[in-house]
């Protein structure tokens, strides 16, 4: 395998894995959230208002709500102090 196609399996394993680290469950409430992450990411990057969005995906508690609005992406981060293999 050459490095522009290492490069790319890279990318799409960590695209893949970056949707993985949305929690499934509320932390407060255990309400399943995580079906809801990949419509939401999609509908507030194209320009929408994302309270709309969440109310819209029938995200109703102040809990659940915050799971969404809170998350931070750290997987660009972490894959910088990871072990060669």
């Amino acid at each position: 395998m050459d490095e522009v196609q290492r490069e790319e399996v890279e990318a799409e394993v960590l695209q893949v894995i970056g949707m993985v680290l949305f929690p499934v469950r509320c932390f407060t409430c255990g309400a399943v959230i995580g079906d809801k992450w990949e419509e939401f990411v999609k509908r507030v990057s194209s320009g929408e208002d994302p309270g709309r969005v969440l109310d819209e995906l029938g995200v109703k508690r102040y809990c659940c709500r915050r799971m969404f609005i809170s998350h931070i992406n750290l997987i660009d981060e972490m894959v910088l102090y990871g072990r060669k293999v």
